[in-house]
């Protein structure tokens, strides 16, 4: 099994609120979650009305599926957001070893 997690951190320019910030966010969260059917959260900043972190999460059988996966969720929120990616990083982990059951 492999676990993939994404951190995006945005710049919100011309958001001069929390309320304004929290809408774009949950905006992008809410479309990205129901798109690939990930997990996503919004990880930092959340009490800087000009910045956001988000995170995503993704569990899949193959490494190339889920480093894919992540790249299209980083595709998807550049492209389909009011806010400006500043950083990407991605992380892989495999855990465990494929076993099959001998019941």
């Amino acid at each position: 099994m492999v676990v993939g997690v994404c951190q995006i951190s945005l710049s919100l320019p011309g958001v001069t609120s929390l309320k304004a910030k929290r809408s774009i966010v949950r905006k992008v969260l809410d479309r990205t979650m129901n798109r690939f059917n990930v997990c996503a959260a919004e990880v930092g900043y959340q009490d800087v009305h000009r910045r956001a972190l988000l995170g995503f999460a993704v569990i899949s059988g193959d490494r190339r599926h889920a480093n894919a996966m992540l790249d299209s969720i980083a595709s998807f929120v550049e492209s389909s957001s009011e806010a400006v990616v500043l950083d990407r990083t991605t992380e892989l982990v495999s855990v465990g070893e494929l076993r099959e059951w001998a019941g």
